[in-house]
């Protein structure tokens, strides 16, 4: 069944204190959602609620939790269905940006990369799904990966790892949860404008050099808001969409690497050898 409004539908956000998650709560609250937030910035987490409830939304859940931690979601998960029951929507938001080449990466990145990004979006999915499966009132799932779970992005193996992954727990997920009336979104950002970007890790480049506050810069010009971000997701919870863009050029270049393969490659290549280029003049020493 479409969620054709979020109006007083249970929505639970993880990545709720800042960038697409904060702004996808936001949004959800003025559609008339009845909120359920998590972050690991219990501070941050707990000024976005105060905020929303200000304004008339209507936050019924809101604790700061590691979705890497499965006991702590399992906690979460019990309280908020022994109080409100199961939820309508699900928007597995939260994540981090992990950078770096294969012979420069540490295991604890690769680690820290997996459980954060992929772990975490399972903990909720094991956690909360059963309830509304049980529960015979459809619903919809928001998985955010990344243009990096299309693509062969340069210096994103770790990253591609886990959001690759959520794209193949999406892709089988809106077949088997079918039969429950259960959509699933799996939502691909290209370039958005987010505190990702100036905690963004790339091991073994100084990400101070003027070179990388340039390419800082210039993606900035290019990248789409927080808030557009959110109002794509909306739209295509609301249309029960698979696939969903917040940007055309990234719909544009699925579109390239489905249809017409040399040009991807060459594309991906060019970017491989730019990166390259930005890795020799800003490295901070020898790799592993």
């Amino acid at each position: 069944m479409r969620i054709k409004s979020l109006h007083g539908k249970k929505c639970f956000i993880t990545g709720a204190a800042s960038g697409i998650g904060k702004a996808t709560a936001i949004a959800a609250a003025q559609d008339g959602a009845r909120l359920f937030l998590t972050d690991v910035n219990a501070a941050a987490l707990e000024l976005v609620a105060s905020t929303i409830r200000a304004h008339g939304g209507e936050v019924c859940y809101s604790r700061a939790a590691d979705i890497a931690d499965y006991e702590a979601v399992k906690g979460m998960a019990r309280e908020i269905h022994e109080a409100h029951g199961s939820m309508d929507v699900l928007m597995n938001i939260a994540g981090i940006s992990i950078w770096g080449s294969v012979e420069n990466l540490e295991h604890e990145q690769w680690r820290r990369a997996i459980e954060i990004n992929l772990m975490g979006p399972i903990h909720v999915l094991e956690c909360f799904t059963p309830a509304m499966i049980h529960a015979r009132k459809g619903g919809h799932i928001v998985n955010v990966s990344s243009a990096a779970g299309l693509f062969g992005l340069p210096w994103h193996a770790a990253y591609s790892a886990s959001k690759f992954g959520l794209r193949g727990i999406s892709e089988v997920l809106r077949f088997d949860l079918k039969r429950h009336d259960i959509g699933i979104s799996l939502v691909c950002p290209g370039g958005v404008d987010t505190g990702l970007v100036n905690t963004l890790e790339i091991q073994g480049i100084d990400t101070s050099s003027p070179i990388i506050k340039a390419l800082k810069k210039d993606f900035r010009k290019r990248a789409v808001s927080p808030e557009s971000a959110a109002n794509s997701i909306l739209k295509g919870i609301k249309a029960n969409r698979y696939m969903v863009f917040t940007s055309f050029d990234i719909h544009l270049l699925h579109w390239v690497q489905g249809k017409l393969s040399l040009p991807y490659e060459l594309i991906m290549r060019f970017l491989n050898n730019r990166m390259q280029s930005v890795f020799e003049q800003t490295s901070t020493g020898p790799s592993k």
